[in-house]
């Protein structure tokens, strides 16, 4: 087991989440932003920018985790198309961005990606729930 006790998720990540649970290796979290299906994961790892920083297990397990919250995430929303990013410029621990899009979201085709001001959810959406319970995990 890797200790954990130097990782703390960037404040700027945790502003921007409306829910977390626990994976593997990663903190998921619902990116509060109510007009795209949106969940950022978090590698619980200290001093962690790119994902070549990661020792190979983790890296390995890293990319597996993003396709399965992705492939989860496509298959309880729906969606055309699943967008994988992990940009870093404004916050630079290593968090990978999965977002669910299909043509009725406000932004398609173009990215969801600093298209407007986000608009936060009122409460969590049902997808949250489908979410966690396809991969066997409870809110954190």
């Amino acid at each position: 087991m890797t200790d954990l006790s130097d990782w703390q998720l960037d404040a700027r990540l945790a502003a921007e989440a409306k829910c977390a649970a626990e994976l593997g290796l990663c903190r998921i979290l619902l990116r509060n932003e109510h007009r795209f299906p949106w969940v950022v994961l978090v590698p619980r790892r200290a001093n962690v920018s790119e994902s070549f920083d990661l020792n190979g297990p983790d890296c390995a397990l890293l990319w597996g985790e993003v396709d399965a919250v992705a492939a989860a995430l496509k298959a309880v929303t729906g969606a055309a198309k699943i967008n994988i990013a992990a940009f870093g410029n404004m916050v630079p621990q290593l968090h990978i961005h999965i977002v669910a899009r299909s043509p009725e979201d406000p932004a398609w085709p173009g990215s969801a990606v600093g298209w407007a001001t986000p608009e936060p959810y009122s409460s969590a959406p049902s997808f949250w729930a489908d979410l966690l319970a396809r991969l066997n995990l409870s809110e954190r």
